[in-house]
This record gives structure tokens, C-alpha cells and sequence, in this order.
């Protein structure tokens, strides 16, 4: 650790007031790092338009415990987080302002909890270490900048375990173990791998008879049946009325055994998507995301080796729950690299208490500090190269909205005079500096720039000057950043209907077919599926496919196969009080 920071402690004995001092700060730097661009930007794909809209329409038609996208039902996730986004929405009345906010407040308590339990397990020099490492990690920064789920269920599981390692290594602590199962309840019915901080307990277990320091304690009898019941009663606050309801209709029932067993057992054990190879998460996300830690495993991995072979178990329990978190995500076959941010706090909380020896040699702040530069470099590299490139720099504004030119070279000269600034004896400190200037950069310079292009308004603004109000809009393969800037009612044909294109291009086509003063929005693939003799009105490139107006007739096999029941219509009327901006 820096000098200055080292200074900042002096003994291991600290205040109330101490703890006061450091949260504030810790709290500043998440706003700064995190909060900057909040209401710059509007949600960008994948994920951030449909969980907007779900939370919107929410919202707007008192429809809380069967998410819906488009009038259709979604079945891929648990409701809790587009509760949470929802609920921002309803206090900022502004989907703009909003969406960020459970990521923002789920990073703030993952770091909090971080140090906390850095500082009690250890000390408070250790507690600030660990908190700093987490919220400087590539990864964990990145992610809580973004309105996905992970953020949110990172915070859960960080509670989840922080209940948990208070009782194993401070308790008993009954009422913290309870904690610890309730909010692995909460996770779950945010996103069902909620349930993981509670496989820390084998290792726990396990560790009865191996001399671990401080020793394992079991006494408690009935007292253990708190935490089943706790999470129980977590995941009850949707489960149950969600069985209720499911038993109305078929519909609903469909629901159900989607979300309980389609999107867990089936999509873990045979996903049909974002399929990868066992090491995808070792070779692939790890090195890059995981920075700077995995720069620093030279130095982490002696330290961990003595600590566990003192049997320190305040070491054993985090890198353990990291190393299960991997391994159970690498045995899926649907991988993402989001999927192991849960590890991070963990792996953090086993960092701290030797960050501060680390920090000491020569060799690694060296290191960090190439790292430092070497976003610098390509910044400065990266500008250059679209000047002498002037096609490739017109392409990035053609698909981005963006002349990269004059961006990538101020990030350069930002970065390299933070560099510049701390010489390689400093090289933490550079790093830090060197994230925060990337973030503020991206927050103030890209993400408005691109904005229009990523959000899908550029694209709609277009649709709607080019359709009148009266004149009835259907989607095919839509996007649902397209339903979130409509300010319009439009026909849909079901949500994310990837896996049956054609008959879902049918369906389209037999909605045409009934009216002649219908047009219809299509992706190119749609347009030579089923209108091939069409003279489309070409829209340009939006999120990475060809988009086209359409009216007349289409292919006579493509009418003939449609059905008319996939037609959903949508209103977004009574959610436009909801403004992006």
C-alpha cells in the first residue's frame, strides 16, 4: 500500500469516528467512479433496455409478479431486481435517471461489506485494503456502472457470505447466519444462482478436523434451522404467490416450469446459447477482468500458501467460495464471463490482509503500473490509428456515433499524465488514478456521444417520421430498446422468438397481409425470408443488423403459415410518463 495510506494508520486500534472517516470516503469514491454519467445515457443492449422496460411496464400497469416484455411474458429471470429498478423509476419518475440505481447502491454495499469484515476479521488498515482492491478491480467497477442483474446479485451473495463468515469465524453469531440465508433467499429470486455463499459451509465443515484457526464451532442445535427458514421465507416473498397464480391459467403454468426448471436445470446443464469451452472463465475472463489481481498473483499466491499453511481460516473460507464459484459456473454449458463477478468480493477479502506487504515490493508496483500505462498507450495508439485510417474512422461513426479520433487521444494524455505523475515507485496509486480518469472519460465523452446510436432513439426517430401515428406498426425481431423509445402503440409477435425466426417472419407476414395500410419494421434476414419481391425502405445499420420498412404483399408460403395468435399489440401510453430524459 502507498505511503500515504500507510501513514493513515499508524495502530491497529481505531475509533468509531476512524470508521465514520473511511466510509465517507470509501462512499466518495464509489460516486465518482460509479455515479459519474448517471442520466447521460439511456439503457444499451444487451440486457439494460429489457430489464428498463420490464420494470416500466410494471409500473405502468400494476402487473408485479409476472414480468412481462412487450405484452408478452418473460420467464428468463426472477422479478426482484426489475422490482428494485421499478421502484427507482416510480421515486426519480424517470426511466433515464433511474436504471443505474440498483447497481449504484449494490456496489456501494459490496464495498461497505468488504470493509467491514476486512477490518474485523483483521484490522482497519486491512478492511480499507480490501474494500480499495474490490472497487479498483476491472471487473467489479465495470459491472456496477451497468443496469444488469450481476451487480445486484454480487451484493446479495457478498451479504449472503459476510452473514455467513461472521458466524463461522466470529460466532457464534446466530443473527447473522440467519442474515446470511436470508439474503441467499433474496438472491435467488434476483437470479437463481443467489443460493452459492451458502456452499462456503462445506469447506467450513470440512475444515473441522484440520487444526484451522479459529476453530470451527457446531454447537447451536435447533439454532441451525434458522437459516433454511430464513431463506424460506425470502424466497416466499414471490414464490408462493407465483405458484398461486400459476395455477389459473396454461399460460401461467408455462411460466412456471420455465422459469423454475427451463432457465436452471436445463439451461445449466444443455444451454442453447453462450456455449464454452471448461476454461473459458481460467484462460478467457479471468486474466483480463480480474485485474489487477491476477497481475499480482506472483506476490498473492507464497503469502495465501503461508497463510494456509498456519491454518489461517480467514483465508481458507474466501479463496474456497472462489474457487467454487468458478468451478460451478465452468461445469455449466452456457457460459458468461458476468457470471463469476460474485467471486470478486471473496477474492478480495483474501487479498487485503496481504495487500499492504505486496505493496512494498518493487516489483509489483512496477507491474501495476505498466498496466497503468499501457491503457495510456493504447488510448494515444488507438487515436493515432483512426487518423491515418480515415475509412476505419468513419465506420466507427457510421456504427457508433462517434469520431474516435479526439476521445482516444485525450483518454491517452489523461492516463499518461496520471503516469507521468506517480513513476513506477507509485504504481497503485497510478492505476487508481488512471481508472477513475478512464471512467470520468467514458461517463462525459463517449457514453453521450453514442447514445443516440446505442439506444436504439436514432433508429426509432427515424420509424416514426416515416410512419404516421395512423397508420398500424408492426415489429419483427425487435429489440426492446425499439418498445422503450416508441411513443406509440406497435404489433409484436412474441418476445425473443431467435430459436423460430421463420415461423415467427410467417406470423409477420400473415399480420401484413390483412391490412394494406400496415408496414412493418424488419431485420434483413426477415426481409428475404418472407418479402422478397418487397421494394423496402431502407433504414441503415442499428444494433448490428439491417433495418427495413415494409408494405404490400408478402410471400404467399410465408401468409400461409402464419397464425394469427402470435399477434401481441402494445401500448406504451400510460408508461410515457415515465421520461427517458
Amino acid at each position: 500500500m502507498d505511503s500515504f495510506i500507510q501513514q493513515w494508520f499508524r495502530s491497529g486500534q481505531h475509533r468509531p469516528a476512524d470508521v465514520r472517516i473511511d466510509l465517507l470516503w470509501l462512499t466518495g469514491l464509489v460516486l465518482l467512479l460509479v455515479a459519474t454519467g448517471i442520466g447521460l445515457r439511456d439503457p444499451w443492449p444487451a440486457d439494460e433496455p429489457r430489464f428498463a422496460l420490464i420494470a416500466r411496464d410494471m409500473l405502468a400497469t400494476g402487473q408485479w409478479l409476472i414480468p412481462q416484455v412487450g405484452g408478452d411474458v418473460y420467464a428468463d429471470k426472477p422479478p426482484l431486481f426489475f422490482w428494485l429498478v421499478a421502484a427507482g423509476i416510480a421515486a426519480t419518475g424517470s426511466v433515464r435517471w433511474a436504471f443505474l440505481l440498483p447497481s449504484l447502491f449494490a456496489s456501494l454495499g459490496c464495498v461497505v461489506l468488504v470493509y467491514d469484515l476486512g477490518r474485523r476479521l483483521w484490522n482497519r488498515e486491512t478492511g480499507l485494503a480490501t474494500a480499495l482492491a474490490l472497487l479498483f478491480s476491472v471487473q467489479f467497477v465495470w459491472q456496477a456502472r451497468q443496469a444488469q442483474i450481476d451487480a445486484t446479485l454480487c451484493f446479495f451473495t457478498t451479504l449472503s457470505l459476510y452473514g455467513l463468515l461472521r458466524h463461522c469465524l466470529q460466532g457464534p453469531r446466530w443473527g447473522w447466519y440467519t442474515i446470511g440465508w436470508a439474503a441467499a433467499g433474496f438472491g435467488i429470486i434476483t437470479k437463481g444462482v443467489g443460493f452459492l455463499p451458502l456452499l462456503v459451509l462445506l469447506p467450513y465443515v470440512l475444515s473441522r478436523k484440520g487444526g484451522w484457526q479459529p476453530r470451527p464451532q457446531f454447537r447451536g442445535g435447533w439454532r441451525w434451522w434458522l437459516g433454511p427458514l430464513a431463506l424460506s421465507m425470502a424466497v416466499s416473498v414471490w414464490l408462493a404467490p407465483m405458484l398461486l397464480a400459476a395455477e389459473s391459467t396454461p399460460e401461467l403454468r408455462a411460466y412456471r416450469d420455465e422459469i423454475l426448471f427451463g432457465q436452471t436445470v436445463e439451461r445449466y446443464a444443455s444451454a442453447w446459447h453462450h456455449r464454452e469451452p471448461f476454461w473459458y472463465f481460467i484462460l478467457e475472463v479471468i486474466p483480463g477482468l480480474w485485474l489487477p489481481f491476477t497481475a499480482l498473483l506472483p506476490w498473492l499466491v507464497p503469502r495465501w500458501r503461508d497463510r494456509l499453511r498456519e491454518k489461517d481460516l480467514r483465508v481458507l473460507l474466501p479463496l474456497a467460495w472462489v474457487a467454487i464459484v468458478v468451478l460451478f459456473f465452468s461445469f455449466s454449458t452456457g457460459k458468461r464471463g458476468v457470471y463469476v463477478l460474485p467471486a470478486l468480493p471473496a477474492l478480495a477479502l483474501a487479498t487485503g490482509p496481504v495487500l499492504a506487504h505486496i505493496a512494498q515490493r518493487r516489483g509489483a508496483q512496477r507491474l501495476i503500473f505498466a498496466l497503468a500505462c499501457l491503457i495510456a498507450i493504447v488510448g494515444l495508439a488507438g487515436g493515432a490509428w483512426l487518423f491515418f485510417e480515415p475509412a476505419q474512422r468513419q465506420k466507427l461513426l457510421d456504427l457508433h456515433g462517434i469520431d474516435g479520433v479526439v476521445p482516444l487521444l485525450s483518454l491517452g494524455l489523461a492516463t499518461g499524465l496520471a503516469c507521468a505523475l506517480c513513476r513506477p515507485h507509485r504504481g497503485f496509486l497510478a492505476w487508481g488514478l488512471v481508472v477513475v480518469a478512464t471512467l470520468v472519460w467514458v461517463s462525459f465523452v463517449v457514453n453521450p456521444a453514442i447514445n443516440a446510436v446505442r439506444s436504439g432513439a436514432a433508429l426509432m426517430r427515424r420509424v416514426e417520421a416515416l410512419t404516421p401515428p395512423d397508420r398500424p406498426l408492426g415489429l419483427v425481431g425487435y429489440r426492446e430498446q425499439y418498445l422503450l423509445e416508441l411513443r406509440r402503440p406497435v404489433t409484436n409477435f412474441g418476445h425473443a422468438r431467435w430459436r423460430d425466426a421463420d415461423q415467427e417472419a410467417a406470423d409477420a407476414a400473415l399480420w401484413l397481409s390483412q391490412d394494406r395500410d400496415r408496414v412493418l419494421l424488419v431485420d434483413e434476414y426477415v426481409l428475404h425470408a418472407c418479402f422478397p419481391d418487397v421494394s423496402p425502405h431502407e433504414l441503415g445499420l442499428a444494433n448490428r443488423e439491417h433495418w427495413y420498412l415494409v408494405e404490400g404483399a408478402a410471400s404467399p408460403d410465408c401468409i400461409a403459415r402464419g397464425r394469427a395468435s402470435a399477434t401481441i399489440r402494445y401500448d406504451p401510453s400510460q408508461a410515457l410518463k415515465y421520461s427517458h430524459k
